[in-house]
């Protein structure tokens, strides 16, 4: 889903495929609140560079000719230079896989997607053969992948980012598309936005996509619609010994269900505009620094605060998900928006996600098959 809100003060700058016995990783790198993963298009290979994004299907690039696209620093993909792209046709099923496609005037299927934070990407719906790293050294190819070639496309990207890699659980999502190869499993660890220059982690599929050991805990993934979204049941969240319940949506338990969504592309944690009321409250109670407005007027609770976030007595917070307690650090809570500011990583928002932020430094691992989300703490830097 994409959502960022304000950048942070530090930042690093960073159909169906055969089953194989190699489980490609992908790099991530952190940048500006989004993460960005690298992966190869085309014959011969062109490298893209998207963000990752769990909230979203589509996969797409910025494509030649480009009517109206951002500033990137990479070339953009001529799809005429490469022998293995194909437009789809707007008669083919493929068409409708990503749901907002049109009919355009050579009858090939052109589609417009747009995202939470008004960005949006507008082209042709085509197949091309995609590659990863693999843990051997050797990309590992994926033919006949479903992505969109960009000709119009705009939004908050900067010239770092190419398109979005779609994550999620939809049909025309990369984990779908890889399909057998990575028997329902990937996994990721996001390093911190303040990580030395060029830190990166890797984004795991298959058998080393498989999150366990000391430390990790795990929350059922709740089947819903739309099938985009990774959904989980969160029961409460505490502020030091102050725990507040999520509120309950009806007399049914099963209504309470998949009551928010986890998204490696959203910066901020959303909660429902009451509870999160609660939570800040809870939060303003141990707090000992002078409050302040944030810069941009976008996050709620902000702090006047100078030292490392480690050192300003900011208490745990811990997400309650049924069957897991994720225990988040100061670093995951605070987000330091300007030298002397320090703001809350949780904000009021119409939908309940649980963003990248509070995600960092946790070995997170999603196990579609056995509809399983798990969470490790570790150092992500060496992940």
């Amino acid at each position: 889903m994409r959502f960022t809100g304000p950048s942070p003060a530090s930042t690093v700058s960073t159909r169906t495929p055969s089953p194989t016995r190699t489980r490609p990783p992908g790099v991530i790198n952190s940048n500006r609140g989004e993460y960005l993963m690298n992966i190869t298009l085309g014959t011969p290979r062109v490298n893209i560079v998207g963000i990752a994004d769990t909230g979203s299907d589509l996969i797409w690039t910025q494509c030649t000719p480009c009517t109206d696209c951002f500033q990137q620093a990479n070339p953009l993909f001529d799809p005429r230079k490469s022998s293995t792209y194909k437009d789809v046709s707007c008669r083919a099923s493929l068409c409708s896989a990503l749901g907002q496609t049109s009919c355009g005037r050579r009858g090939n299927c052109e589609y417009y997607y747009s995202y939470g934070d008004s960005s949006y990407t507008n082209g042709n719906v085509a197949t091309e053969t995609f590659a990863l790293g693999s843990t051997t050294g050797r990309p590992v190819s994926f033919p006949r992948v479903l992505f969109g070639c960009g000709h119009d496309n705009g939004g908050t990207f900067d010239d770092k980012t190419d398109g979005i890699i779609g994550l999620g659980g939809g049909d025309a999502s990369l984990i779908t598309q890889m399909g057998r190869s990575t028997g329902g499993k990937f996994s990721y660890c996001l390093v911190p936005y303040f990580s030395d220059r060029g830190s990166s982690s890797k984004l795991n599929f298959g058998a080393n996509a498989v999150v366990a050991g000391r430390g990790t805990v795990s929350t059922p993934l709740v089947q819903k619609e739309p099938k985009t979204f990774y959904y989980l049941t969160l029961e409460a969240v505490s502020v030091g010994k102050t725990r507040v319940e999520f509120p309950s949506a009806g007399p049914s338990l099963s209504e309470e269900e998949g009551n928010i969504i986890i998204d490696s592309g959203t910066t901020l944690t959303m909660l429902p505009q009451d509870f999160y009321s609660k939570i800040e409250a809870a939060m303003v109670k141990y707090m000992k620094l002078p409050r302040v407005s944030d810069p941009s007027q976008f996050i709620s609770l902000c702090y006047k605060a100078v030292s490392d976030t480690e050192r300003l007595g900011i208490p745990p917070v811990t997400f309650h998900f049924k069957g897991a307690d994720v225990v988040l650090r100061p670093t995951n809570s605070f987000i330091r928006v300007a030298e002397d500011i320090v703001c809350f990583a949780l904000n009021p928002g119409a939908m309940s996600i649980y963003g990248n932020m509070v995600q960092m430094d946790f070995l997170v691992g999603y196990d579609i098959q056995n509809m399983k989300l798990s969470f490790k703490p570790v150092d992500c830097t060496l992940h």
